[in-house]
């Protein structure tokens, strides 16, 4: 896979491995041409597994290279870290609360961001849409690392990022399809929408690498921005929505921890 991706130039790297992101996302949503239901704890099991993929990918993948390439290009580390970490994580609060969008399981009445008419699928869509930005940004910028030519920049660690976003990427296009199908909309538009979710991630990839690329010295700030983006997430979204069913902690917890286990070995071992 190393050798395929090489033979391309950085910024096709990142559409191609955002591509594969967009197509786990759809392979989720097309889980309604089997099922009109996912049992709950499956369901809830799945958000724990990505949440602690996108956990580990936030520090093993971002920010812990971004460290490295900040005392390379001779900035303060802790600073760096902390102003695009903090950065990624309020730009995210300013996209919640302005653009509307509704989590999955919940009614219209408790949609967030700026009151609209827009249809219950609409918000459905676009709050795993939200979900997705700043994980196609990851990839981008990552393959934007590998071109600046920064030894903690590696092909193979943009790749393993891929896969694990891609990975859990599953349950998030499953999150808007299936419960759009159990209200009685048509398996075809369940799964459009569903995958519809994913659809941003190659802008976002292709965009972020296209930044960093052009600003080198940015870099080490747009991979902790990509790291506070996901993790501000994972806590604002994917941990409580997994948790909605208190019974169901324990088996959550623990499939946050493989998941963040899966992502590491990728990473480390693979990276």
């Amino acid at each position: 896979m190393v050798d395929f991706i090489q033979q391309f130039n950085p910024i096709m790297q990142a559409f191609i491995a955002t591509l594969f992101t967009w197509s786990v996302t759809a392979a989720g949503a097309a889980l309604v041409f089997f099922t009109r239901s996912l049992n709950q704890k499956v369901m809830d099991a799945m958000l724990g597994f990505a949440a602690g993929v996108m956990i580990a990918a936030s520090f093993w993948s971002l920010l812990a290279p971004a460290i490295e390439m900040a005392e390379q290009l001779e900035q303060v580390p802790w600073l760096t870290a902390t102003i695009g970490f903090m950065g990624g994580g309020i730009f995210m609060r300013l996209i919640d609360k302005f653009l509307p969008h509704l989590h999955p399981g919940l009614n219209i009445d408790k949609s967030e961001g700026i009151k609209t008419s827009w249809q219950r699928s609409t918000l459905l869509v676009l709050a795993i849409t939200f979900h997705n930005i700043p994980e196609g940004l990851a990839v981008g910028v990552a393959f934007g690392a590998v071109a600046a030519n920064l030894p903690s920049a590696s092909i193979g660690g943009a790749i393993a990022l891929a896969i694990g976003i891609g990975i859990q990427n599953f349950p998030e296009g499953t999150a808007v399809s299936m419960p759009l199908r159990r209200e009685g909309m048509s398996k075809g538009k369940s799964f459009f929408l569903g995958q519809a979710s994913g659809m941003v991630e190659p802008i976002a990839g292709v965009l972020g690498a296209l930044f960093v690329i052009k600003m080198q010295n940015i870099l080490p700030y747009a991979l902790c921005f990509a790291a506070g983006a996901m993790i501000f997430v994972v806590v604002e979204e994917l941990i409580p929505e997994s948790q909605r069913k208190y019974e169901n902690i324990d088996l959550v917890t623990m499939a946050t921890m493989f998941g963040f286990s899966v992502m590491m070995i990728l990473d480390v071992a693979f990276g």
